[in-house]
């Protein structure tokens, strides 16, 4: 099922996300060329040697938008008008090349939108977790969407 309009989501409302990922080298590698990051801790294996992760660490750039994009069927597809923020992105674990992530989402508010009367707002806790169930990313995201069609 697409997205759910504005009228079925309740605070609280929590959405285990059937997509699940293992990142992938190229995954890593398109990121940080599309975005023009040349920082060797995402594209030098044998700088990544010398640091503390003794590895290559995957782009953050990347694991923001996989969690985001592995969110949309459950949340806005089909009745988004506009994603209005981000806010509190953390990481508090890398992400490696082979991780196995899954997502989560909380509706965590929700308001009528004061100059749409079709749509309101809502504001979503999304949460990438890996294969050791160590959350790498998390984040607030505000959208506007539809009402359902009365």
């Amino acid at each position: 099922m697409p997205g759910r309009p504005y009228d079925e989501w309740k605070e609280g409302d929590t959405v285990a996300h059937a997509l699940r990922r293992t990142v992938t080298e190229t995954d890593n590698l398109l990121i940080s060329t599309l975005t023009h990051n040349p920082q060797p801790l995402h594209l030098d294996a044998e700088a990544a040697k010398d640091t503390e992760f003794g590895r290559i660490l995957v782009n953050s750039c990347f694991t923001f938008s996989l969690l985001v994009g592995a969110s949309v069927a459950d949340t806005t597809e089909g009745v988004l008008v506009a994603n209005l923020g981000f806010d509190e992105v953390r990481l508090p674990s890398p992400v490696f090349i082979g991780d196995t992530l899954h997502f989560e989402s909380s509706c965590v508010s929700k308001r009528d939108s004061k100059s749409r009367p079709t749509a309101g707002l809502v504001t979503w806790e999304h949460r990438a977790i890996n294969q050791h169930g160590a959350t790498v990313c998390t984040m607030k995201r505000t959208a506007l969407i539809q009402k359902a069609a009365v």
